[in-house]
């Protein structure tokens, strides 16, 4: 019994916590000790609901001081800054632009102060009144070819000025060359091509203020590819267009002469009268073609433009600020227009008249006459050129671009009813010698 008491004694002595040996429970108090338990149970209950309601208004009572904060630094800012008060309430999100987006405003920004704008001015004295009227001739647009002034543009554009070879007391023409720093200057005429719809003024503007555009090549081309027409449309400077090559080797004709211009570049870019002169660039802003003309009924950009070639425009280009003149070699002849030939049946270009002084008339070609009887005796009629088939007037001036001044080609002339090849040495314009 000893031994149980004590095994229960020591065993108890173990499992009871020191702190229950020194600090026994009070029991002589029990109601503040309920009290407390009370407490506690109604603070488990209870306290996540005042504490969620407690944080609310505390994360609305700082939103609010927030606000008015941001308030009262808005309304500081506006009376404080000189800025305008409908300007600074408005915040524009910063602008993201796409990769092409960012490509195109560089071009055109890159390119801008290479083009120019042409105006073509003619005053007259009125005989009667003597009241001085400025005529429009015309204007267009154009770009700055190199450093020393040479300016490129349309030959249509600077056609009335260009013509003129004095000024009388009663009629002056102007050109003038306004620059994109809107600085303008008195153009001269250098030289022209109105074969090619082509012209070259010369501006006397410092060398800071010419950004030559830089030249691209035309014959790789393709269609499909993105390109860039900036001008003066209708007066309106430095607008952009853009659009791609909708064909290639195309042909018009020349306004000025009606002689075909090969190889021109079709394109949907927008080109209204004002564009013309200005130039077609690539992707890369390179020079690919000069914009020349439209096709439209209304005269307005229908979809169709065309520009010419900056392979065929270089050359040209070249020799108008060297000599002034482009040398391009002339058979000689005066052709009967293609539907008069249509009429006799036959394929070829009818000749009229070969001038014994030209190099037709000294190759022995023969013009079409009338005899003693009034009877019309027809000319040769030109078959091929070198091998190549002559149908129409188009094949002939087209053939004649390939050649150059004193080549030797062989003409192949229906006479009467055979053919016949006579050689024929190809010769400058007489005003070109």
């Amino acid at each position: 019994m000893a031994a149980l008491a004590s095994a229960f004694s020591s065993s108890t002595a173990v499992s009871i916590p020191n702190f229950f040996i020194t600090k026994p429970l009070n029991v002589a108090r029990p109601a503040r000790w309920h009290a407390r338990v009370v407490v506690s149970a109604f603070h488990e209950k209870f306290s996540p609901k005042f504490e969620l309601v407690f944080q609310e208004s505390v994360k609305k009572f700082v939103d609010s001081f927030f606000v008015l904060c941001a308030s009262a630094a808005l309304s500081v800012s506006v009376f404080v800054t000189d800025v305008d008060s409908a300007s600074a309430l408005v915040v524009s999100p910063p602008r993201k632009l796409q990769s092409d987006e960012l490509a195109t405003v560089r071009l055109f920004q890159e390119n801008t102060p290479s083009v120019v704008y042409i105006t073509n001015l003619a005053s007259r004295q009125d005989a009667f009144t003597l009241d001085i009227l400025e005529v429009p001739q015309g204007s267009g647009s154009g770009f700055v070819w190199d450093t020393q002034g040479h300016i490129v543009t349309n030959y249509h554009v600077i056609r009335g000025a260009s013509d003129i070879k004095y000024s009388s007391s009663s009629f002056f023409v102007w050109l003038w060359v306004t620059l994109a720093d809107q600085s303008v200057y008195d153009a001269k005429v250098i030289g022209f091509d109105p074969d090619k719809d082509v012209a070259v003024l010369h501006i006397d503007a410092p060398k800071d203020k010419l950004r030559p555009m830089p030249i691209g090549v035309s014959g790789d081309l393709l269609v499909g590819q993105k390109v860039y027409a900036i001008g003066n449309p209708f007066g309106l400077d430095h607008t952009l267009t853009t659009g791609v090559i909708s064909g290639l080797q195309r042909e018009i004709s020349s306004a000025a002469t009606g002689r075909p211009i090969q190889n021109v570049i079709q394109t949907d870019a927008a080109i209204n009268p004002g564009n013309s002169g200005g130039p077609l660039l690539d992707s890369s802003g390179n020079l690919i073609g000069i914009n020349t003309a439209i096709y439209s009924p209304s005269g307005a950009s229908s979809g169709v433009g065309f520009s010419i070639p900056i392979d065929t425009v270089g050359g040209i280009v070249d020799q108008l600020v060297l000599f002034g003149k482009v040398t391009r070699p002339i058979l000689g002849v005066k052709f009967a227009p293609d539907q008069s030939v249509e009429q006799l049946g036959v394929s070829g270009v009818l000749v009229l008249d070969a001038p014994s002084n030209g190099p037709a008339g000294k190759a022995g070609l023969r013009s079409t006459k009338r005899d003693s009887y009034g009877r019309l005796i027809l000319g040769d009629i030109i078959t091929s050129i070198n091998g190549k088939k002559v149908a129409n007037g188009s094949d002939l001036y087209r053939i004649m671009d390939q050649c150059k001044v004193g080549d030797k080609i062989t003409v192949e002339v229906l006479r009467g009813d055979h053919l016949e090849k006579i050689p024929v040495i190809l010769e400058p314009k007489p005003d070109e010698t």
